[in-house]
């Protein structure tokens, strides 16, 4: 059965989009067979892996409000076993239309239901908020990465968000777990980014992954290029850090 991790924070700019796309292409790398949901109206996730927005015809969008069939929705992508939900900036209305729905929390957990076997990891990339959407793929989701920046109001966010998985966990999905804090956009010259590295550390102990993502070039340029960085330039940093993550994450789960 797959395991459906949400990567959330509602913080923007944590480099979320960025890792659910090449932590998504790295496990399909290591011959995982991966799903990516793009659950974000912004749609980074799908672009960023080269879909086209205004060409599919079925997104996440025609799922939730007009009960399109799940499978139409699945495009393949230039990695094997790299399969991704592409969203569409009409999901930004689709939190509106779903307060009528019963269940309402419930809907991407039961739009999973029928191709869950069919992949090893389900990847959900959040909208940098806390509606209903995120509440939908943190219900649906075993697990959540939150992605941290090595910044000075990194903590800040967290606080708030981790409230939130406490009341999903307790009223909605009690098998939730922290997958990991991840800590992102990190430069180890800079003695702030090593503060904040010891900070987390310090308060999640062992939900911290051993793995931090390192401020690399070729990350924020290969996604203007519709290409993860492993397809974009293997020896990259970005490339060997998301490797690294994939291999923590299979590791522990595995």
């Amino acid at each position: 059965m797959g395991k459906i991790i949400a990567l959330a924070n509602q913080k923007g700019g944590v480099g979320k989009t960025t890792t659910t796309i090449n932590l998504a292409a790295s496990l399909a790398t290591l011959e995982k067979k991966i799903l990516l949901i793009d659950a974000d109206p912004q749609a980074n996730a799908s672009s960023g892996l080269g879909a086209n927005t205004q060409e599919v015809d079925c997104t996440l969008y025609e799922c939730i409000i007009d009960h399109a069939d799940v499978h139409d929705a699945v495009y393949t992508t230039d990695i094997d076993g790299l399969c991704i939900i592409p969203s569409h900036i009409d999901l930004v209305g689709a939190e509106i239309e779903m307060l009528n729905l019963e269940h309402r929390e419930q809907v991407i957990k039961n739009l999973l239901e029928p191709i869950r076997d069919d992949y090893d990891y389900i990847l959900i990339d959040c909208s940098p908020s806390l509606g209903l959407i995120t509440v939908n793929a943190l219900t649906a989701a075993d697990s959540v990465i939150i992605p941290v920046q090595c910044e000075y109001f990194a903590l800040e966010g967290i606080s708030k968000l981790l409230n939130t998985i406490k009341i999903i966990k307790s009223k909605l999905n009690p098998k939730l777990e922290i997958e990991g804090f991840l800590l992102t956009m990190y430069d180890s010259r800079l003695k702030l980014a090593n503060q904040i590295y010891d900070e987390v550390k310090r308060h999640f102990q062992e939900l911290v992954f051993k793995t931090v993502i390192q401020r690399n070039v070729k990350l924020s340029e290969s996604q203007s290029h519709g290409l993860p960085v492993i397809l974009y330039d293997a020896d990259a940093m970005g490339s060997k850090n998301h490797l690294a993550l994939a291999k923590e994450i299979i590791s522990k789960n595995e």
